[in-house]
This record gives structure tokens, C-alpha cells and sequence, in this order.
């Protein structure tokens, strides 16, 4: 059956139009979906599902069962978690629901948890994975369930490259055995060998549509999916964060990070001088974002450690907010946590107080600064829509304007290139190319793709290394 669309007109949050003339998409043909963010392309993979409501068009031949793994799928699971977690009420650590529960029956997905080396996890709580461990148990998880549809936005995000490599031997192997596949795309290098057909939008149009090849030759797709503009110049910030050159920005003494009975790194003797810019890597559940928490404060396990942050030990008197005010941060964990009602430039604004929404008149210069960040990353002409209705995409360049508004001695960047298209992952690298260039702010850089660490990074810290205490310093 041949799935058309035709004539198609659907409104979206920001009050866009989507607009698609007309598009067919055959069985045998195996399609992916490029575009910028916050382009339409996720609104694009939804016709097949039938829940966009349309103004007006025709739409025929829809499967009659689609499955979504997506991050947006990942943070509505985790929110979900969240809010069932009783803590509180049980006095102790609720883990939520198992792995083993959520993928049960487990014996008719052990192959695809064997695949991708999921057995260590099947007794963890969802909501204690890491990023890419839970992205990989969603993929199971909709594999279980056996869509005639398997939309898979972005699949390869957040995964470390084993898992990365792994992934993509197993789609290709489930798609040989006939499972129907629609692939949305912000990173065109990962484009699987399979896909035989591209649609590509841009600001909600339904621009080109065609075999693989012939879209990604095009002159118009080769120029909305590279960055070539001239770097901004970064606007000076409203207050001198700076901190004595001689004093450790963090240092942990003899740390361990342990759940339950699983212990991820011991004994870590770790400085972080001013000036120093440190590459963070490791497999999936190798520690990387419990370590960066321990800094934040959002790890309690960091008063059963001894830790000093910008001249404070850790526990000795001082408040969340005399560490805060030094750090900015990009991270899942904080975008998904960003659940405050607030527009695009309050979420900036409110990197300057450390809040999640803002709780405080905002000066002119304030609101200023703010506007020049979001211009700089592009989205000023975005400044007053919701943050939640942006894309993920363009969640994450928010966030990172909103890290960099007052430029803070420290500034831990988690995956920053998460769920960003090429150009604005390109622009976003030149960024910490810049930044690493310099000594006025120090970098912890998290990343999955080596070949993004810039060349002014030149300290690097591994977990998940094969040493007995879980970590190398290189």
C-alpha cells in the first residue's frame, strides 16, 4: 500500500503552516526525513500516525500501527516517571519501574537485548539510566510491541560509538527482515546505507522529495544544511565571575560514585584549574553525567565525598547558590527538568539567576543581553513563543545561550551537539572552538563523537576505563 499525501495544510504551535502538495511514499521504498531544526520534521513524521489535525488535504493508505522512538518519546517517559516516583512517601529510594518490566516479557526481545548488551540493566529503575541506555531500551521496547511503522527520530543520539556501531548492525539486520522504517535525520553523516528516499523540509514547506541522492545533491538542501556565516562577537557579561587564577575551580579527593551495589568509579583524584579545558568520555552508564551532578549539586552523593568547588568545601556551610552562580550548564537532565511555563527569552534570562523559569522583574539590561545571545544562536525572532513549543533542537540552543549569558568560570557542556541539525552543530563547535581558545571560562566538554573535541582541550578525563578503579586520566 502506497500512503499519500496531498494538498495538506495543518497549523502548528508557533502558528506556522505546514504544507505538504503532494508526497507518496510506497512500501518498498525505505524514507528519511532531513531538515533544520524546528523545520517541521517531526510534525512531518506524525501524518503517518493520523494525529495532526489537518486545515485542510487528502491523506490515504496510513499503517494502522506507528511506534515512535524519539527524544521527545524518552523525555515524556522519564517526565512520566518522575511524576510516579514516592520517594518521599516510602522514606526510601524509589528506582520506578524496572527495565525487566517495562520490556516484559523479556524472553521475546532477548535477542535484541543481547544485541545490545542490555542484560546488566534489566534489574535497574528507567528513570536511573543514562541518556543513551534508556534511548536504547525505548528502541527494544518498540520493537516488542511490533508497529507496522517504526519511526525512529534521531536513534543513534546520545549512544556512545559501540553502541552506535552496534545500533545500526541491528537496524540494518531488522530492516533486511522486512520491518517497514521512516528515519528522521538532524545528522546527515548517520543516514543509514538503506534509506532510499528523502523528504526534505524547511520552515514547515515540504521543499524537496526524492530518491537519496538526488535531494542530498541539490544546490537548495546543500545550502540551508551547512553553516557559513561569520561568528558573532560574544557580548561582554553584566558581572566578573572570575576567580583567583591559583585557586582549583574543583577538586575531588579519593571520589566514588555507587548505586546499590554497582560501584561506577572509586578513588578519583581530580583538579580542575582555571584555564584548563577537560574532554569528559566514556561509554553509556560510565558515570559522566553522576560526576558533572556531584559539581552542579544535583548528586547528593556529593556530601558523602570530599569535594571542593571554586574555594568551598562542599557541606561546610555554604549555599546551592554560592556554587551555581560560577557554572553554567547544557544538559538532558536540564532540559528535560525546564518545566517552568515561560518563554524563550525569561529561559535565558534566567541563566543569569540560575533558576528553571525566573522568579524576578528582569532589568533592561537584562533582557538586552538575552536578546543579543538568542541572535547569536539565531532564534531572537523566536524570543517571545513558549520554550516548550520549539523543537528539541531548538530547546538545546536556548539552553545554550542561556550557559553562556553571563560567561561563568566554569562551564559544563553535556552533549551540547544533542539533537542539533549540522549547521547548528557546526555553529555550536565553532563556539567551543572559541571558547577553548581562551582562559576567561573553563570547559568540562562531554561528548560521544571524538572528532568534535577541539584542539584547545588538551586534559581529558575517561570513565568506564578498564582499570580497576573505572577511570583514566590522560
Amino acid at each position: 500500500m502506497t500512503a499519500s499525501f496531498n494538498r495538506l495544510r495543518a497549523r502548528l504551535h508557533d502558528g506556522r503552516i505546514l504544507k505538504v502538495d503532494d508526497w507518496s511514499v510506497a512500501d518498498s521504498e525505505t524514507w528519511g526525513i532531513i531538515g533544520t531544526n524546528g523545520s517541521g520534521k517531526t510534525v512531518l513524521s506524525r501524518l503517518f500516525a493520523g494525529d495532526v489535525r489537518l486545515s485542510e488535504g487528502d491523506v490515504s493508505g496510513l499503517p494502522d500501527h506507528v511506534l515512535y522512538v524519539s527524544l521527545e518519546a524518552q523525555r515524556e517517559l522519564i517526565e512520566r516517571e518522575r511524576h510516579e516516583d514516592e520517594s518521599d512517601l516510602m522514606d526510601r529510594m524509589d528506582i520506578g519501574t524496572l527495565v525487566s518490566e517495562l520490556l516484559h516479557p523479556v524472553d521475546e526481545v532477548q535477542d535484541w537485548i543481547d544485541k545490545l548488551r542490555l542484560g546488566h540493566l534489566l534489574e535497574q529503575g528507567f528513570r536511573s539510566l543514562s541518556t543513551g541506555e534508556s534511548r536504547k531500551v525505548l528502541l527494544v521496547d518498540a520493537i516488542r510491541r511490533k508497529p507496522e511503522l517504526l519511526t525512529l527520530d534521531e536513534p543513534l543520539e546520545g549512544l556512545d560509538a559501540e553502541s552506535r556501531e552496534l545500533l545500526e548492525e541491528a537496524l540494518s539486520d531488522l530492516h533486511a527482515s522486512g520491518q517497514r522504517m521512516l528515519w528522521v535525520a538532524n545528522r546527515l553523516d548517520e543516514l543509514p546505507h538503506w534509506v532510499t528516499h528523502l523528504a526534505f523540509v524547511h520552515d514547515a514547506n515540504l521543499l524537496m522529495q526524492g530518491a537519496r541522492d538526488e535531494v542530498l545533491n541539490a544546490a537548495e538542501v546543500h545550502a540551508l544544511m551547512h553553516f557559513d556565516k561569520p561568528l558573532s562577537d560574544f557580548p561582554p557579561p553584566l558581572t566578573d565571575y572570575r576567580l583567583a587564577d591559583s585557586e582549583p575551580l574543583v577538586r575531588m579527593v579519593n571520589t566514588r560514585i555507587q548505586y546499590g551495589e554497582r560501584t561506577l568509579f572509586d578513588g578519583l583524584n581530580w583538579t580542575v584549574m582555571p584555564g584548563q579545558h577537560w574532554a569528559l568520555t566514556g561509554p553509556n552508564g560510565s558515570g559522566k553525567t553522576s560526576l558533572l551532578q556531584l559539581i552542579t549539586g544535583d548528586n547528593p552523593q556529593c556530601y558523602r565525598n570530599e569535594l571542593y568547588l571554586f574555594g568551598m568545601k562542599r557541606g561546610s556551610g555554604e549555599t546551592i547558590w554560592d556554587i551555581k552562580k560560577h557554572i553554567g550548564l547544557v544538559s538532558s537532565s536540564l532540559q528535560w527538568e525546564y518545566r517552568a511555563t515561560t518563554n524563550v527569552l525569561t529561559t535565558v534570562i534566567s541563566g543569569l539567576y540560575d533558576s528553571i523559569g525566573l522568579y524576578q522583574a528582569a532589568g533592561d539590561g537584562d533582557r538586552r543581553l538575552a536578546e543579543q545571545w538568542l541572535e547569536i544562536v539565531g532564534l531572537h525572532h523566536k524570543a517571545n513563543q513558549s520554550l516548550h513549543h520549539l523543537s528539541y533542537g531548538e530547546q538545546r540552543l536556548v539552553l545554550i545561550a542561556r550557559a553562556l549569558i553571563k560567561q561563568p568560570p566554569l562551564l559544563i557542556l553535556d552533549e551540547p551537539c544533542q539533537g542539533l541539525d549540522d549547521p547548528s552543530r557546526e555553529m555550536v563547535l565553532a563556539f567551543i572552538r572559541r571558547l577553548s581558545e581562551q582562559q576567561r571560562i573553563t570547559l568540562l566538554y562531554v561528548t560521544h563523537h571524538a572528532k568534535e573535541i577541539p584542539a584547545g582541550v588538551s586534559h581529558h578525563l575517561r570513565l568506564g576505563a578498564d582499570t580497576r578503579q573505572g577511570f583514566e586520566i590522560l
